[in-house]
């Protein structure tokens, strides 16, 4: 399966609010498994310290979706991807390493 490229933005259309700054992520679990749990308590946190508002959080439960891990590609839960800003980026684990989630956002550590 090869990714696809957006096509051009019909005429009027509005630039995405990633261009602004907006961060888009999608968090892939399995279940309530301890370790995704933890993963979504962790990046939720993260990102209300660390972006604010300024995020869209898709959390994805494979275990109800299980068809949706071959769109993106899934081979380990849980697993953050940041679609935007680009570049795309993959972070597998529960998230407790907040300075390797930052770093994986493209995010300065605040603290």
């Amino acid at each position: 399966m090869k990714p696809t490229q957006p096509g051009p933005a019909p005429p009027g259309a509005k630039p995405h609010k990633a261009a602004s700054g907006r961060y888009i992520l999608r968090l892939y679990v399995a279940g309530l498994m301890p370790k995704s749990t933890l993963a979504i308590a962790n990046i939720k946190k993260i990102c209300e310290e660390h972006l604010q508002g300024q995020y869209g959080l898709e959390v994805i439960d494979l275990y109800q979706q299980p068809q949706l891990a071959q769109r993106d590609q899934i081979v380990a839960v849980p697993v953050l991807i940041k679609n935007l800003p680009p570049p795309l980026r993959r972070i597998i684990g529960d998230m407790s390493d907040t300075e390797l989630v930052l770093v994986g956002l493209d995010l300065p550590n605040k603290a």
